[in-house]
């Protein structure tokens, strides 16, 4: 059987039997029209009932005949209906011929789908998608869950004839006991060692959206001890394109041909199979989460296997190389059973390799998080390339910050005899990296011993800084000014205060590197705190490095400390969040 998709305006789009299309502006549609979004609906084509299900992606509505579809929703597109692409214009219609194999729904002459026993249509009565879909004459061999029973015996209250109530709620009640009957052998059955690992497998594909995590399981997918994760992008799927970020929806191709039978070698010896990609332009507008479903279950169509996907669509602790994925798949998403770390794996290609790490590949990994995933997780890590293809272990670079190394008990600052603060009349200025822990440690400190809080994100400029040191001073008080103060002019402005008022200034360098000031960054992003700090990109922290110069004595200080970061945490939750490597 083929089906297609035809318009007035001369275009032909095949539809694939079960496969997902993207359709919108473009050479496919012949439509120009800038109303109408180059993904503007998802079609899948269902061969034997002939008709094909409309999604809307794009913002403008597209029309099956008058009835308008709206963001998001779908609606069924068979022979006699037609699809109106945006605002009511470029019609298409839907043509199948040819015989679909094994049908359960025959088609009558006139074209319409012929509605079985189970699922009569009243005259009048408005039909809905379901309507189009007859059961499938195959019996399923899963065990039906009580919500899916719950939702069977509506179904039959609501479509059965009256005179027929009695019948439908004897059929009903024979199933429940049916159920209940093969709940109570199951839970009395002797399984393997291997099989007391696996659940019932998921009845069918199902999206769900948990703050930033987007998650898919497959049908057919099944809970296991043993876990085979894998990165997505450059890892099972690259674009066909050869550019490194897809240029639309549909630019992928599967990225070995070793990896489909490798997965379901994987399966077959008892491993759940997980996919875990970050997709942070979600949450940044650059892609809509509808058009990257439409991709993963294409992917998976391709594939023909049961996959789990874990989708991190913003910062946060779901993204990798933290935890998030990982602790919701364990807690959540394995229907109860354990993992064992010992027999499960990851692999991923953002590895942390120098460029050239092997004979035509001339580029390092753009990043070391699918590593560094698998070492927070405690998983044995392969590139792509050393699991599909066999190469030997390629050489890679560790960050140069470990956060499994920090000790809450490590010295606070040097030199050790110094003293935090004066019993005389000063000001401190620190100096120092954001998120170094400056304001931490003068809250802990120096304010409560009576100092003045200078600082420039309450008080918007260094303008106003200066007059608030010089305010306090005046009336006595010794200061404490908690900016970044990377060079000899930002700092000299408090010198030039302190010399006109003739009180001694003291200047306090945070030694926190560029790379543990970022992992404390996202730290506090990710930790819920009462304290607001402001938001800290990557260009403000180069800023930074790029402009500073090592304070000393020479600018008029009368002594420089280093404080080093030491972390205090107020749980356990907290200090393992704060040992996990957060970027690669």
């Amino acid at each position: 059987m083929q089906c297609m998709l035809v318009s007035e305006a001369g275009a032909s789009v095949p539809l694939a039997d079960g496969r997902a299309l993207i359709l919108g502006r473009g050479l496919d549609s012949r439509v120009s029209d800038k109303k109408c979004s180059r993904h503007q609906v998802k079609l899948v084509a269902c061969y034997e009932e002939q008709s094909v299900i409309v999604t809307q992606l794009g913002p403008n509505p597209s029309s099956l005949d008058a009835h308008a579809l709206g963001r998001g929703k779908s609606g069924c597109l068979t022979k006699g209906v037609t699809l109106y692409l945006v605002n009511q214009s470029y019609p298409f219609t839907v043509r199948f011929s040819g015989s679909p194999s094994g049908s359960s729904s025959p088609v009558t002459p006139k074209g319409k789908v012929k509605m079985s026993k189970q699922q009569p249509h009243r005259e009048g009565q408005k039909r809905s998608i379901r309507d189009f879909f007859s059961p499938s004459p195959k019996k399923s061999v899963k065990r039906p869950s009580s919500q899916d029973d719950d939702f069977s015996a509506k179904r039959m209250r609501k479509t059965e004839p009256s005179s027929g109530e009695e019948d439908a709620e004897s059929l009903i009640e024979e199933k429940l006991k049916r159920l209940q009957e093969i709940a109570e052998s199951a839970s009395t059955h002797h399984r393997t060692a291997e099989t007391t690992a696996c659940a019932s497998p998921c009845s069918r594909d199902q999206w769900e959206q948990i703050g930033h995590l987007m998650l898919f399981t497959a049908k057919g997918v099944t809970g296991r001890k043993k876990i085979a994760g894998f990165d997505l992008d450059g890892c099972i799927i690259t674009t066909k394109s050869g550019k490194v970020f897809p240029t639309s929806p549909d630019d992928w191709r599967i990225l070995y041909p070793e990896i489909k039978p490798k997965l379901a070698n994987l399966i077959k010896d008892g491993y759940k199979v997980v996919f875990f990609t970050n997709q942070l332009g979600i949450a940044r507008g650059k892609q809509r989460p509808e058009v990257f479903k439409s991709k993963v279950e294409d992917v998976l169509s391709t594939l023909e296997l049961p996959v789990q996907v874990f989708v991190a669509a913003g910062p946060g602790i779901y993204r990798k190389p933290v935890l998030g994925m990982w602790d919701y798949l364990c807690k959540q998403a394995n229907d109860g059973i354990a993992v064992e770390k010992a027999q499960s794996f990851y692999v991923g290609d953002a590895a942390g390799r120098p460029a050239n790490w092997a004979p035509g590949k001339k580029k390092k990994d753009f990043s070391c998080s699918d590593r560094l995933f698998a070492l927070n997780v405690g998983l044995q890590f392969h590139t792509p390339e050393e699991f599909f293809l066999g190469w030997k272990v390629a050489p890679y670079s560790s960050p140069p910050y470990d956060p499994r190394a920090c000790d809450p008990n490590d010295r606070l600052y040097d030199p050790p005899d110094a003293t935090l603060t004066s019993p005389r009349q000063e000001v401190i200025v620190a100096v120092g990296f954001p998120a170094s822990g400056k304001s931490t440690f003068f809250q802990k400190h120096i304010i409560p011993q009576g100092y003045v809080y200078v600082n420039r994100d309450t008080l918007g400029s260094w303008q106003n800084c200066v007059s608030a040191c010089e305010r306090a001073l005046k009336e006595g008080r010794s200061v404490a000014v908690d900016n970044t103060n990377p060079d000899p002019e930002s700092r000299k402005r408090y010198v030039d205060v302190c010399q006109k008022m003739g009180v001694a200034c003291r200047c306090f360098l945070f030694s926190a590197t560029l790379e543990q000031a970022k992992h404390n960054n996202r730290f506090r992003e990710m930790m819920p705190s009462e304290q607001k700090h402001a938001t800290v990109n990557d260009m403000i922290f180069h800023s930074y490095k790029n402009k500073f110069v090592a304070p000393s004595l020479s600018e008029g200080f009368s002594e420089i400390l280093q404080i080093h970061f030491v972390p205090s945490f107020l749980d356990s939750k907290s200090e393992a969040l704060y040992r996990q490597f957060s970027e690669g």
